[in-house]
């Protein structure tokens, strides 16, 4: 009885722990417009909850007309959660440097300002790791002909954009800068990455 007892308590202890255990995990990337980065990480499959925002800045709730600006150091970015039983970080990264120009500095295309810079901002040790791995990895091999620039940096207070900005290729696919600049990077994903994305 005793036996059966304690082996209860181990069970019980092992239930908490796996409750206790996060299903989906935190990744912060900036890479320009972040209409366009919501956009194609919202089509990963293991992707969810992707809102557009600003992060690394020195300005609390900062809006957009601000951050335009190029004053509040803030970066345009995407929070998302993701499963990493069905998409790993590396994954992630994989998507993250291949849709945009991480050799240039402050600059996506016809967008320039420290407020479109390429980063990543890592919520644990094991992403940042990974992350600076990665990057010495594509400069070691010059994978881009020039070296990578990308800001890596630790997590900050993460401000959601104003809701016209979420959700915002999915509302308004039709207008010229969604067909213009958006479109080419959602074909691109659907060729490069089309096992990863969701039906």
């Amino acid at each position: 009885m005793k036996y059966l007892t304690i082996m209860a308590l181990i069970l019980l202890s092992m239930q908490d722990a796996n409750a206790q255990k996060p299903k989906t995990l935190k990744a912060t990337f900036g890479m320009g417009c972040f209409w366009c980065s919501e956009a194609l990480f919202q089509r990963l499959n293991g992707v969810s909850n992707v809102k557009s925002g600003y992060e690394g800045g020195d300005v609390a709730n900062p809006t957009y007309e601000e951050v335009c600006t190029g004053t509040t150091n803030h970066a345009e970015v995407i929070e998302m959660e993701y499963d990493p039983a069905k998409i790993s970080y590396d994954e992630l990264l994989e998507v993250f440097w291949k849709s945009h120009d991480a050799t240039t500095l402050n600059r996506q295309g016809a967008d320039v300002g420290t407020q479109y810079r390429s980063v990543i901002f890592y919520h644990n040790n094991e992403q940042k790791e990974i992350a600076e791995k990665y990057k010495a990895e594509l400069n070691k091999t010059n994978a881009f002909g020039k070296p990578v620039v990308t800001e890596i940096a630790k997590a900050e207070p993460f401000y959601v954009a104003e809701n016209y900005h979420q959700d915002y290729y999915l509302k308004n696919g039709e207008a010229p800068y969604c067909r213009l600049v958006i479109l080419p990077k959602m074909e691109k994903l659907e060729k490069l990455f089309k096992a990863k994305l969701k039906h």
